[in-house]
């Protein structure tokens, strides 16, 4: 054995991140070891190989190098005994085997840590039920003040906020300005509101990561809001032009000959688009042709569904919905304090329902879809170095993200099956490293579809361009608080209430790694990487 321990390669050992100069210092140790009582080559061997692997990768297997290392000490333990190295043979196996639990962290060098340090949200509650009378605005300044009084936050610091929507009120098109005003924030504290379906408010997450992780800012507030009981409808296109040219008309004469225009079809009011303007698609019938094509029963979504609504009546009984602020609606007795969505029903009151979308061989019918919903969110996010300035424990980091779209009539709802193997592979994770799921249930025959197609070695192969498939995610981490089936979709505020279950999971359940992903209207999807902060408590 004529090779020197690399103590040697002292000229890569600045550039690893941390959790890499911690393994590698401690595998230098025990070639040292290994090598100066010569007795076990083989050791040595392992102990170099694995040395190179973390200066050639020093992210993406640094949590398959860890259990590597842990392997060869459990097994050469008895060889270090006998040459008389106790007190490190005891040690070091153990140091290995501890992290296997202790998983590294996803920093990187000279790139700023950005923080969630709390989120809140209104009670989402069914369309046309408590919130029936208010504004957008007014749910999302709502939780604006909950988030302000929850983390005892001064709102001066603040410098910048964004909101997500779907479906905008014309009266108040940037809500995000609106509901920051309506809070008290300084005039001076510039916002803007973003939509991007479903995903609206993951959106204005990551555009205010991308701020601070520049240098624009270092406090941000990102939410999302959705009022659906009260949605804009328009007079068709021939009234509205009749209308624009009436106000333009100089005399009583010229206003009747316009109006002897209209016809009684010109009459009928124009609903919100359902269907998708691009395909004419709808998230229901695709819902449906998706349980098709990946051999879904009806029997598979109830259950889905009722899983979902018990797992959320669950988590509300013990009280680890703590993301829920009260709302006193204005002439009403009592504040709201809970969602009003979720039911635990016998698997025998799902069956009697009937299809929704296609009639009558559908197998997507109310229960086992999302339900129309009013509510708001919104989220602390600032530099960890901001954080430690203040004096604040956040819950979380904030990782990678990846935005994905694909074919909008067939893959309408298959956002996360393309999203989650790229914001894995981005962090340097595999499936196996995510201690907590949140992905967001538009309807059951999505979510099972969409962990069909990654289990699916021909769907991964021919669609996404991979050697084999990605895998499905481990069910007893899915969703465990309940999901959008149950707690309900505000369009634009689901996204911060999959973070903040991801954060307040991670803490519950001891974890370090949560993935977040979601599908969106357009064909679009999102995935999300948390990770929990050592001072993370909930």
């Amino acid at each position: 054995m004529n090779q020197l321990p690399s103590c040697l390669h002292v000229h890569v050992f600045p550039t690893l991140p941390r959790c890499c100069q911690f393994v590698y210092l401690c595998l230098n140790l025990v070639s040292a070891f290994a090598h100066l009582s010569a007795v076990n080559g083989d050791l040595f061997k392992q102990i170099l190989e694995i040395q190179t692997a973390v200066v050639d990768s020093p992210r993406k297997e640094i949590s398959v190098i860890i259990r590597m290392a842990a392997q060869i000490s459990r097994v050469n333990s008895v060889a270090f005994l006998r040459s008389g190295t106790r007190n490190v043979s005891t040690t070091l196996p153990a140091l290995y085997a501890a992290g296997q639990k202790t998983k590294p962290s996803l920093a990187r060098p000279n790139q700023k840590n950005i923080v969630l340090v709390d989120a809140v949200r209104t009670p989402f509650l069914l369309s046309g039920t408590n919130y029936a009378k208010l504004m957008p605005h007014d749910l999302a300044r709502n939780a604006l003040l909950g988030l302000v009084q929850k983390t005892g936050f001064p709102k001066e610091l603040v410098e910048y906020i964004a909101f997500g929507t779907v479906i905008q009120e014309v009266k108040t098109s940037n809500v995000a300005r609106e509901a920051a005003l309506g809070a008290g924030f300084s005039e001076k504290t510039p916002a803007h509101t973003v939509t991007m379906a479903c995903i609206s408010s993951n959106q204005a997450m990551s555009t205010c990561i991308g701020y601070m992780q520049s240098g624009v800012y270092d406090v941000c507030v990102a939410g999302g809001v959705e009022f659906m009981s009260d949605v804009p409808i328009r007079h068709s296109r021939k009234m509205r032009s009749v209308m624009l040219k009436a106000n333009k008309a100089k005399t009583v004469g010229q206003r009747l000959s316009l109006l002897s225009q209209l016809d009684l079809k010109a009459l009928i009011p124009e609903l919100p688009a359902v269907a998708e303007f691009s395909t004419g698609e709808t998230m229901g019938h695709s819902a449906d042709r998706l349980a098709a094509s990946f051999n879904i029963s009806r029997k598979d979504q109830d259950a889905f569904a009722l899983r979902s609504h018990q797992f959320a009546h669950d988590a509300a009984e013990k009280g680890l919905l703590s993301d829920i602020i009260p709302y006193q609606v204005p002439g009403q007795d009592k504040p709201i304090t809970c969602d009003n969505g979720i039911r635990v029903s016998a698997p025998e009151q799902l069956q009697k329902l009937k299809p929704a979308f296609i009639k009558p061989h559908g197998t997507v019918t109310a229960a086992n879809a999302s339900f129309l919903t009013d509510g708001a969110s919104a989220c602390l996010m600032m530099t960890e170095d901001k954080a430690k300035q203040l004096g604040l424990k956040p819950k979380a980091y904030l990782r990678d993200f990846v935005y994905v779209s694909q074919d909008p009539k067939d893959q309408l709802l298959l956002g996360p099956a393309y999203a989650t193997p790229r914001v894995l592979e981005k962090a340097g994770l595999g499936m196996n490293d995510i201690d907590v799921w949140e992905v967001h249930e538009a309807f059951a025959a999505q979510i099972l579809a969409n962990l069909s197609a990654m289990d699916s070695d021909w769907f991964c192969k021919t669609y996404m361009g991979r050697s084999g498939k990605v895998g499905a995610p481990d069910m007893s981490k899915f969703n465990l608080w309940g999901g959008s089936l149950s707690i309900g979709h505000p369009f634009g505020a689901t996204g911060v209430r999959l973070a903040i279950h991801a954060a307040n999971r991670l803490i519950h359940e001891d974890g370090k790694y949560a993935c977040i992903a979601a599908c969106a209207a357009g064909g679009q999807g999102v995935g999300m990487i948390i990770e929990r902060h050592p001072d993370g408590k909930l």
